[in-house]
């Protein structure tokens, strides 16, 4: 067996010695030798959890994209200027809007996120033709 001697300070000196190279990790017996004090840290092999196979999944909700679906104004890349000229960018938003809006064929009120402009068209042609236009399923809604 080999020591080694580290010496700390002027007067003390610590020792440890290698466990032999088959106790490191031996699967028949069970155990894991430690290298720096020889303590023996058992589990019992046949109980090792297994890792998740599902996909990973965000801890938080994703959030909802500002864009209108029945038009698809989107935000507007601006520059803000100052009074000494200097340009910084900044975002101009859509004016979107939840709105309760009676669909006719369902019978029912659809809860949609629009824009202004997609509520003045509704109001205008109707419910129906725009999402038909806009490609949208309101069964899903």
């Amino acid at each position: 067996m080999a020591t080694a001697g580290v010496v700390i300070g002027s007067s003390t000196n610590i020792c440890f010695r290698r466990p032999h190279q088959s106790k490191l990790f031996s699967s028949e017996l069970g155990f894991v030798t430690s290298q720096l004090s020889g303590i023996q840290i058992s589990y019992n092999l046949s109980h090792v959890p297994k890792p998740i196979s599902s996909p990973f999944s965000p801890a938080l909700q994703p959030v909802a994209r500002r864009i209108c679906p029945f038009t698809g104004k989107k935000a507007n890349r601006a520059n803000k200027v100052s009074f000494s000229n200097h340009k910084t960018k900044k975002l101009q938003f859509v004016n979107l809007q939840y709105k309760k809006v009676w669909w006719e064929a369902g019978k029912r009120y659809v809860k949609l996120r629009l824009s202004t402009k997609a509520i003045k068209t509704i109001e205008k042609n109707g419910l129906d033709a725009v999402a038909k236009k806009a490609g949208i399923d309101l069964r899903k809604e």
